[in-house]
């Protein structure tokens, strides 16, 4: 990976650190709050036969992290490509 300059190289990681911190922090959300902060008013509501907060710490959690990882290949190769630095 080779910038132009050390400008473009900062701008870019300083994308990349945002784009990881706000899907972190999808991640925490998900998984702390729903699997735990939250669960007694998730557990008022029923998906597909299961109580919600048990849904979500037991199987809605993986299900979000597995499409964040998709998510972040997503955005990091659109921002490998905005500053020309793609594979």
């Amino acid at each position: 990976m080779s910038f132009d300059s050390k400008e473009l190289a900062e701008k870019y990681w300083k994308e990349n650190l945002s784009i990881m911190f706000k899907l972190l922090a999808i991640w925490f959300v998900v998984s702390y709050g729903c699997g735990i902060l939250f669960i007694d008013a998730l557990n008022t509501i029923t998906f597909m036969g299961f109580k919600l907060g048990f849904w979500f710490a037991q199987q809605g959690a993986m299900y979000v992290f597995i499409a964040l990882i998709f998510i972040y290949v997503k955005k990091m190769n659109d921002l490998d490509k905005k500053y020309n630095v793609e594979e």
